[in-house]
């Protein structure tokens, strides 16, 4: 009787969507109830009902699950279309806010930024996995504006990278500034200024 070899395995098991979408979930609520500095990833696996061996497979550490799971929160920012870019960008700025002011964005994006003091690798997560994602904002705006003739078109792909990139640091340094570290809230009349003095520097012109 001939013998037939075995079929070749797969190595290692596929992630489950379903079990990373608990495990991010269950971070954000350990987030709110215990804060960073309290969080395990022992409490976060038992929230999500997975075993601890599942979250190491993922993250190699608390910081970057933290991440991770901020960056989930950032990925719900839209680009309104409001009919002109100073009330489209006053609409990010105010969808913006309203996330860092949840607990769980507070209190994970402030702790995994001072840990990227001292961490390479955590600060390069942080640009791959919020800001970089984030700018897609700036582009898509920039895009809509230029079609709207609100903005000239560049031509040089160095320049509009380097102006995206300055764009987007003005927003998000004066965004994260006003509501963590000036404590103050975001109202539709600072969001307004705000639009203006960005765009007053875009275009040399003040928007009616």
């Amino acid at each position: 009787m001939q013998s037939r070899s075995p079929a070749p395995r797969a190595t290692g098991r596929p992630r489950s969507a379903a079990a990373d979408a608990a495990i991010l979930e269950a971070t954000r609520a350990a987030l709110v109830e215990l804060g960073w500095s309290k969080l395990t990833l022992g409490d976060v696996a038992t929230r999500a009902g997975v075993a601890k061996t599942t979250l190491y497979r993922r993250w190699a550490g608390k910081n970057e699950l933290v991440v991770d799971a901020v960056a989930e929160l950032f990925d719900e920012l839209r680009l309104p279309d409001s009919g002109s870019l100073a009330a489209d960008i006053q609409g990010v700025v105010l969808q913006f806010a309203a996330i860092l002011d949840r607990p769980e964005a507070k209190s994970g994006l402030m702790a995994v930024i001072a840990e990227a003091t001292r961490d390479d690798a955590l600060r390069a997560r942080i640009r791959a996995s919020i800001v970089d994602r984030q700018k897609r904002l700036v582009l898509e705006g920039r895009v809509r504006a230029q079609a709207r003739g609100e903005l000239p078109a560049e031509e040089d792909p160095v320049s509009a990278s380097r102006t995206a990139d300055l764009i987007f640091d003005m927003v998000a340094g004066a965004v994260v500034h006003r509501t963590l570290v000036s404590a103050e809230p975001v109202t539709e009349d600072w969001a307004r200024g705000f639009a203006q003095i960005l765009l007053l520097g875009l275009t040399g012109t003040r928007p009616a």
